[in-house]
C-alpha cells in the first residue's frame, strides 16, 4: 500500500523520532506492507503546504496513483491568526489534488482534525487565553468536515485526544508537540475508522 501524508509539525512528528510518528506508527499495525510518503514541515500553513505540493508535483516526487492520502493542516493557520475563508480555499484545493492522486477515490483520503495546542503548557505564554484558542480551533475543524464531508472522505477526530483530561499531558519535552503515546492513540483512532486499511 502507498500512503502519502501532508501536513505539518504533526505529521512529521516534532522532537520524536520518525518511528514514533502517528503514520508510521499506523504502518507498523497493518497486516500489509506501507509504503508512506511525507510532505511535511513543522510551521507550514495550508498555503505553504499547498505551494510545496505544487513544486514536489512539477518536480515529478509523487507516484501517479496512491492507496491513500492523509491530510493534517490548520494548526499554523489558527496560530497566525489567518482567516479560516482563506484555509477553506487552501484545503479544498488540497484535497481536489488528494482526490486525484488516488484516482478519484474520496473513501481513500483521510483528514484528521487539528490538535488542541491551547491546552498545553506551551500555550500559558500566548497571549490568548485557553478557551479563546479552543474556540478558533473548533472553528477550523468545523471548515475541515465540512469540505471533508462535502466530499465523502473520511474526517478522523483527534482533537479531543488532546483535550481529555486523561491524555491531553501525553506531550514530547518541549511541552507543545504530542508525545509517542499520544501519536498512537491517533494510529489507532484512524485505523477504527478507516476499514479499507484492514
Amino acid at each position: 500500500m502507498h500512503w502519502l501524508a501532508l501536513g505539518d509539525s504533526y505529521t512529521i512528528g516534532e522532537t520524536v523520532a520518525p518511528s514514533q510518528r502517528w503514520a508510521e506508527q499506523l504502518s507498523s499495525q497493518l497486516p500489509n506492507a506501507l509504503q508512506l510518503q511525507t510532505l511535511a514541515k513543522t510551521g507550514w500553513s495550508s498555503a505553504e503546504l499547498l505551494s510545496a505540493f505544487h513544486a514536489g508535483r512539477a518536480a515529478g516526487q509523487f507516484r501517479g496513483y496512491y492507496d491513500a492520502v492523509s491530510v493534517l493542516i490548520g494548526v499554523n493557520n489558527q496560530y497566525r491568526g489567518l482567516s479560516t475563508a482563506r484555509f477553506a480555499l487552501d484545503f479544498a484545493a488540497l484535497l481536489g489534488h488528494a482526490l486525484i492522486l488516488t484516482g478519484g477515490h474520496a473513501q481513500r483520503i483521510v483528514v484528521l482534525t487539528i490538535p488542541d495546542w491551547g491546552q498545553t503548557p506551551f500555550a500559558q505564554q500566548d497571549s490568548r487565553s485557553s478557551a479563546q484558542i479552543s474556540a478558533e480551533i473548533d472553528a477550523y475543524n468545523r471548515c475541515k468536515q465540512r469540505i471533508t464531508l462535502s466530499l465523502g472522505a473520511h474526517f478522523v477526530e483527534i482533537t479531543e485526544l488532546t483535550r481529555a483530561p486523561e491524555t491531553r499531558a501525553l506531550l514530547a519535552e518541549d511541552q507543545l508537540h504530542p508525545s509517542a503515546a499520544m501519536y498512537a492513540l491517533w494510529a489507532a483512532a484512524v485505523r477504527d475508522q478507516v476499514r479499507f486499511l484492514d
